[in-house]
């Protein structure tokens, strides 16, 4: 190519470098680009040694059962995969069912706001958000009910990413984010009127400890609702294809293991739960969750190349790709997972703490 042609290509070139970058780069309105992805709270050039780090614990499985063991464990996990699921899906890491007509934004709201409803929340109650994340249903939550909404999370970097937004949407009266491990919650006995966890349970090592938690902070006659990860009465431990699936999804989720949908009503009622309803909101009528996932692969191969880019460039930093690669293959097990219909994420258990205890 002359030098007249390179001139006259150029801009070409900057401007849809430029547009890849800065307009697909950046995840629905939210604020995150690709140029920012960092490794949360752990410092750039520690990325890749914390990325081994954390696959070490799946060859110490004994340590990731323990609730010693488990906050850096996902901790770990959460610093490695902040911003990248903050870019490329949203601020709020969970799943919903796909509604006809609606976007998945839309959907995702909806699918927040029943969680809302079923706990009656409303204006001047307190209510728990157990597994906050950086506050997606958080925000959705107080906006939609009115009531004043506490999240916890086990990571400081979400807690400066929820509170962002928090300020960003001018929620901040009535969304307060805490740093902390909900298998020891920082609140005192019967102080909350409601309860919420968005898949985010799944990742103590026993369920009982986490709602004996959940079970403590609420005052008497108070609701909770938590939408599990479960494995479905279609799981067969006995067909290799189902354990490779289930074990990729634990390993790329950081999860001490996936439960059985038939032990959650179980373990509820273990710390004193009277259990109101239960179903799961995957099934027949709700459309698959896993469709955005099928639809979302050339947008993978999209934010792949470009995370690439900026890593060869020392924009992103060292073992961000790595990351990158093991959210899709995580990807990949979710969606077998929706398909043969052996998991749920979407498990939905609603409970109240008796009047008397």
């Amino acid at each position: 190519m002359d030098s007249l042609s390179l001139l006259w290509t150029a801009p070409f070139l900057a401007a849809g470098l430029y547009w890849f970058i800065c307009i697909l780069g950046s995840a629905e309105q939210k604020g995150k680009h690709a140029t920012a992805i960092s490794g949360g709270s752990i410092s750039a050039e520690k990325i890749q040694d914390k990325y081994k780090q954390y696959w070490s614990f799946f060859l110490r499985p004994k340590e990731i059962e323990t609730a010693e063991k488990v906050p850096d464990f996902v901790d770990t996990f959460y610093n490695l995969v902040t911003d990248i699921y903050e870019w490329g899906w949203g601020q709020s890491f969970h799943f919903s069912p796909s509604v006809p007509g609606k976007s998945h934004a839309e959907a995702t709201r909806l699918h927040e706001q029943m969680a809302a409803d079923l706990i009656q929340a409303r204006p001047g109650q307190r209510i728990i958000d157990v597994g906050c994340g950086v506050g997606g249903p958080m925000r959705a939550i107080a906006a939609h009910s009115g009531a004043n909404v506490v999240g916890i999370t086990i990571n400081e970097y979400q807690v400066q990413r929820a509170r962002f937004h928090n300020k960003k949407a001018r929620l901040e009266s009535l969304c307060e984010v805490v740093c902390g491990n909900f298998l020891h919650m920082p609140f005192p006995d019967d102080s909350f009127d409601g309860a919420y966890s968005i898949e985010a349970t799944c990742h103590a090592p026993k369920l009982d400890e986490v709602y004996a938690q959940v079970f403590r902070v609420l005052k008497p006659g108070a609701l909770y609702v938590s939408y599990e990860w479960v494995t479905t009465d279609k799981f067969r431990g006995s067909e290799a294809e189902h354990v490779e699936t289930i074990e990729g999804i634990e390993r790329g989720d950081a999860l001490p293991g996936l439960r059985s949908y038939a032990d959650i009503a179980e373990s509820a009622r273990r710390v004193g739960f009277e259990v109101v309803e239960e179903r799961d909101l995957a099934l027949p009528p709700s459309h698959p969750w896993w469709t955005r996932l099928k639809m979302g692969r050339i947008a993978y191969w999209r934010n792949h190349l470009l995370i690439s880019v900026l890593s060869a460039l020392g924009i992103a930093p060292k073992g961000t790709l790595d990351v990158h690669q093991m959210l899709f293959q995580t990807a990949d097990h979710l969606t077998r997972g929706g398909d043969t219909g052996i998991f749920s994420p979407m498990h939905m258990i609603l409970c109240r703490k008796p009047i008397s205890t």
